[in-house]
């Protein structure tokens, strides 16, 4: 049950009456949900989402008369709540669900049209931990942030440094060659928020591993891209990694760090193919902690689960500089509070406070080699 003691009450709109059962069986598996109605398209689910006002609606993309995309444009509107949407592993899918994020979705979910293999368990728990999590943030914030004015706002405000008045250079004894930042359920958003802060001429490579399913970093990397004054692009095997040059690990990789001489590059495999996530944020940091030791910085951003717990401690170990974000900007604070409880975060920031964080740190740099 929620923290009112009711149920978190979930709207589920799917043209397909057998994703709709599906969907509501995977929901319902948790005795604090429950599917309180059902929409087959997008103009039905925008009629209820007024009249129900559910805590979480879930929404396929491809529906008759109003798609998935205009319906959750529609809702944050009228009648704004999280919207998680349940995407299918197409390249066109893949765009729309970027696109969905940009105008106001809490998360997506990517679906197996089958529901025959055995991810259909990892699925189901995806499912309801991002109902469970989107249903805490609706209540922690007020609708109206939620909104495509504010959402516009949001990135808007994004546009200069925000630099913190932290004392960096003299808490640094090595300071940062390397940035590497690791995020999952809410990550989206946040990146989108915090890499178009970063100004031109950053002098080192940034690497990123964000939580997403094949198919999906290509057109998120070309979005970041449009929003910053750093080139964002998804990530190439052997290729030299370039300051000022922000990279997201191509989701079905583990991206490891390799320095050669001065310079380092991306090396790109499956194995460990058992990791829970691939590619995984604790594989990233695991390497560049061990081939730059204190000079690589670690920022764990929002995120459910433990992912880059090992690769923080690696970094801190090392002499490295640890950043977490703080709970109260988490969209889920788990990958931070793993961290920080773990004690190995020197430093915790609300998410707008990281960039200049970071452009401290590599201005240090910049400083001590003149």
């Amino acid at each position: 049950m929620n923290d009112t003691g009711n149920f978190i009450r979930v709207l589920v709109v799917d043209d397909s009456a057998f994703m709709r059962t599906a969907l509501r069986r995977m929901i319902e598996s948790d005795p604090g949900l429950r599917v309180i109605d059902t929409a087959s398209d997008g103009i039905e689910g925008v009629e209820k989402a007024i009249q129900l006002r559910p805590d979480v609606i879930t929404m396929d993309i491809e529906m008759p008369r109003m798609t998935g995309l205009d319906a959750l444009s529609r809702i944050m509107d009228v009648a704004p709540c999280p919207v998680i949407m349940v995407s299918s592993l197409t390249r066109h899918h893949a765009e729309a669900t970027i696109e969905a994020l940009h105008r106001g979705a809490y998360d997506f979910l990517s679906k197996d049209l089958s529901y025959a293999s055995l991810d259909i368990v990892r699925i189901k728990d995806d499912l309801v931990d991002k109902c469970k999590a989107a249903a805490r943030l609706s209540r922690r914030r007020p609708a109206s942030a939620s909104s495509p004015a504010a959402q516009r706002n949001s990135i808007a405000a994004a546009t200069a440094p925000a630099i913190p008045k932290s004392m960096l250079r003299h808490k640094l004894i090595h300071v940062p060659q390397i940035v590497c930042i690791g995020t999952s359920t809410g990550g989206p958003k946040a990146l989108q928020r915090i890499l178009p802060m970063l100004p031109m001429g950053f002098p080192a490579p940034i690497v990123i591993v964000q939580h997403m399913p094949p198919g999906f970093t290509e057109p998120f990397a070309r979005r970041l891209d449009s929003l910053c004054h750093l080139h964002v692009k998804e990530s190439e095997p052997n290729e030299t990694l370039q300051a000022g040059t922000i990279y997201i690990a191509r989701a079905g990789e583990h991206l490891r760090i390799v320095r050669k001489g001065t310079s380092a590059s991306a090396q790109m495999s499956v194995d460990p193919a058992d990791s829970a996530h691939i590619p995984s944020v604790d594989v990233m940091m695991l390497s560049a902690a061990a081939q730059f030791s204190s000079r690589a910085m670690g920022v764990i951003l929002t995120g459910m689960g433990c992912d880059g717990l090992q690769g923080m401690t690696a970094i801190q170990r090392a002499g490295g500089y640890t950043v977490g974000e703080d709970e109260q900007s988490c969209v889920v604070y788990g990958m931070p509070r793993a961290c920080a409880e773990a004690g190995v975060v020197r430093t915790v920031l609300p998410l707008d406070n990281i960039p200049g964080e970071m452009v401290r740190a590599v201005e240090a740099t910049t400083a001590a080699r003149a």
